[in-house]
Parts: structure tokens; C-alpha cells; sequence
């Protein structure tokens, strides 16, 4: 049984290079993640695809940002452009629910023809007053279980269309008043108003095959990042009850202290599957890789579990779909 390394990385540009080749071909990382930097056209990202999955000999898992609005990766003139989730929520009204997962089932319709089979999507952060403008109207609403509803319309249009989910951002960003990008948020409120609201959509969401971690402290729980938290991360498996592959957010992000190596560490130590990186050198995407090391048991059986949940795509009459959408949002569909 081939042992996935405990990593997913990313390239440099349009097509590897040889030592990006080589890299990947000694740590055999668990899958790849795509960014703007590495899309031209169609074309490219399909042989860019090929190149990935052939340095590891095996048909890897890639993943991408496509959310829409400010967060997608993949844009016109050869992809749709999409307007923001939250916009986009508040337009269909009592719609919503059915043109999520239209909207997404095309998303997935465009990723899957690429050679995409993953998205880092649905983010079921709770929005409030003090939810930070990078991520507000990225944020589904205010209400914990429509956000549960949309999340699940959101990842069945995903898993229809041949493309695993990544449930976000594990256990909630959404009290978070700074951007973890460049800053360490804390939330200090009582575990039980995070456990009834900030959780219940990650918990009602929970049989989902992967998910990512929120560099958050959540001082009710830990003083520590939950991402390298023992304890948080405790309490996303046992209370939360997700038992899909956790990958880390991007391990390089300034909310997190310390080098590389110590920090990849810390997360598989504290309890995530997989180390995300992204963003960095090549020697900084090997440090991450050989620190993260190769996968134990439990995270090889749910990496084993999501790849499992990846099926072919069923049939979509796109057309239909878009006449359907349209229907749903007087018009309004795009960015």
C-alpha cells in the first residue's frame, strides 16, 4: 500500500519544473493546490494537471479557490466569473439553497474538465457585526443552520459534479476581527455560544470528506492557534464529530509563528492530516513536506476515505442549468 506523504503543495508557474518534478516525485505529497499564477488556458491547466499527477505516479487529488467573488482562482474570458457568496445568497432569497448548488455544480462542471476534482469550498463560516471584511461577504449569512443548508447544497453540487469538497474553515473564522493571512485573530468568547453557533454548521456538515483548519485561538478552549492545538483539534474530531482528512489552511500565513518545519510539525502532531503550503520557494515546499513526514494510520485511512468519495461526474445539461439559475436570480447569475 503506497503511503501518501502528509503534505499538499503547490508550483511556480504554468507547467513544473524538472526540480519541482523531482521534489514531488521523492515526498509524494498527498495532492496539489492551484492558484492564479499557475492559469493561462484551458489547455495549459490540464497539461499542468497531467504534470502533477504523473511526478507521483498516481491519480492525486488537486484542489483550487473557486468560491466566486474575490476567491476564484479560474476567470474569464475562459471561465465564468462569479459574484460573491454572501451577494449572491442575498439575491436568490428563498432561492438560495437550489441556486448554491446550481451555481457550484457548474463550478464543478468547469473544474472537472480541467482535471480539478477538488475545491476548497463550502466555507460555512458564521458571518456577525465583527467578521472581518476579508472574509464577510465570502460568508454564506448570519444564521447557523442556513449556513448548514447552504454548505450542504454547496457540497452536493460539488459531489455531483465530480469534485470533492473542503469543508472551511474548521471550527468557524467567523468572530475572527483580523485577517489570519497577516495576524493572529483571538476569540474570547464562552464555548457555548461558539458550540451553538460558530460550530453547529461544521457539526451538522460533519461527514464531509475533508476540511481545513481555521488559524484562530479560541481562548475558551486553548491559548495555542487551533490548527497546532491538541486540544481544539480534539474537539473538532470528538464534539464537532468530523472524522474527514483535516488539512491545515496555508501553514505559511502570518497567524502562525516559527519556522516551517516546527509548525508542520505541530499540526500533524496536534492532529491534522495533511500540512497545506502555499505560496513559498522550493526549498521552503521540501522543508514542509519531509517535516510533515508520511501519513499514520488514521490519516491514510481518511485520505483513503475522501478519494473514495470522489466519483464521476453525472450528466449536466449545462444550458438547462444556466436557464435555471437565471430563473432563480431574475437575470442577475454572474460577477
Amino acid at each position: 500500500m503506497t503511503r501518501f506523504g502528509a503534505s499538499i503543495l503547490d508550483a511556480d508557474g504554468f507547467r513544473l519544473s524538472a526540480e519541482e518534478i523531482a521534489l514531488f516525485r521523492d515526498v509524494n505529497p498527498f495532492g496539489f493546490i492551484l492558484f492564479a499564477r499557475n492559469i493561462d488556458t484551458p489547455d495549459q491547466v490540464r497539461a499542468l494537471c497531467d504534470d502533477f499527477r504523473a511526478a507521483v505516479g498516481r491519480n492525486a487529488p488537486i484542489t483550487i479557490d473557486q468560491e466566486g467573488g474575490r476567491v476564484q482562482r479560474l476567470r474569464r474570458p475562459h471561465w465564468r466569473d462569479w459574484m460573491p457568496p454572501l451577494d449572491f445568497v442575498h439575491l436568490a432569497k428563498d432561492n438560495a439553497q437550489e441556486a448554491m448548488y446550481l451555481r457550484y455544480r457548474l463550478i464543478a462542471q468547469e473544474l472537472h474538465a480541467l482535471g480539478i476534482d477538488s475545491n476548497c469550498a463550502p466555507m460555512v463560516d458564521v458571518a456577525a457585526d465583527c467578521t472581518h471584511a476579508f472574509l464577510r461577504n465570502r460568508c454564506y449569512g448570519t444564521d447557523p443552520d442556513s449556513v448548514a443548508s447552504l454548505g450542504r447544497a454547496v457540497a452536493q453540487g460539488l459531489l455531483d459534479g465530480g469534485v470533492l469538497p473542503v469543508l472551511k474553515h474548521i471550527p468557524g473564522h467567523g468572530r475572527a476581527t483580523q485577517d489570519s493571512h497577516f495576524d493572529l485573530p483571538h476569540v474570547d468568547d464562552d464555548l457555548h455560544d461558539l458550540k451553538a453557533r460558530d460550530f453547529a454548521p461544521f457539526k451538522a456538515l460533519n461527514d464531509l470528506p475533508m476540511g481545513m483548519t481555521a488559524h484562530l485561538v479560541y481562548s475558551a478552549v486553548d491559548d495555542a492557534p487551533a490548527t497546532i492545538s491538541p486540544r481544539m483539534m480534539s474537539l473538532i474530531r470528538e464534539d464537532i464529530g468530523f472524522d474527514g482528512l483535516i488539512m491545515t489552511d496555508d501553514i505559511s500565513m502570518k497567524a502562525l509563528k516559527g519556522n516551517l518545519g516546527d509548525l508542520s510539525r505541530a499540526a500533524i502532531a496536534a492532529g491534522c492530516d495533511v500540512v497545506l503550503h502555499c505560496n513559498g520557494t522550493l526549498a521552503e515546499r521540501a522543508e514542509v513536506a519531509q517535516a510533515a513526514g508520511e501519513m499514520g494510520d488514521a490519516a491514510q485511512r481518511r485520505a483513503e476515505a475522501a478519494l473514495a468519495a470522489r466519483k464521476p461526474p453525472q450528466p449536466l445539461d449545462i444550458a438547462s442549468c444556466e436557464a435555471q439559475l437565471e430563473a432563480l436570480l431574475n437575470g442577475q447569475v454572474y460577477g
